[in-house]
């Protein structure tokens, strides 16, 4: 079942006339904006480009090219296990390409939601 059924169904719960629903969902909303707009500028800052957060496959893609990995690392994304531990290297990784610790770089990892726009929105610069 998907977000909006769930949300659908959150809101239909208790009789109510589905605003708890819809309230959540504008909430989820808002923060997918926020989290989207941060991980843009993030990849703009890098010099890559905003919209490519949007395409599936191809913002991993450029995630390595900003971490500076290889590309063939994108086949250890479809390895059960590895995958995971790829992500945080990455993660990590980009972090110190922006000045940040390696503590930043696992809040991006686990808490992207509020890091992306941190890194996006702040005054962290890209070093190549």
């Amino acid at each position: 079942m998907n977000f909006l059924n769930h949300a659908l169904l959150f809101g239909q719960e208790g009789g109510g006339g589905g605003l708890s629903g819809l309230i959540f969902m504008v909430i989820w909303l808002a923060l997918m904006i926020v989290v989207i707009a941060g991980a843009w500028k993030t990849f703009a800052k890098a010099g890559k480009p905003g919209w490519g957060v949007l395409i599936p496959i191809y913002n991993v893609i450029l995630l390595l090219q900003i971490a500076d990995k290889p590309l063939w690392w994108i086949i250890l994304f479809f390895i059960p296990l590895v995958n995971i531990v790829v992500a945080i290297l990455i993660q990590i990784e980009i972090a110190a390409k922006f000045g940040k610790g390696a503590g930043f770089g696992l809040g991006l990892a686990f808490l992207g939601f509020i890091f992306y726009p941190i890194l996006g929105f702040g005054d962290a610069q890209y070093k190549a």
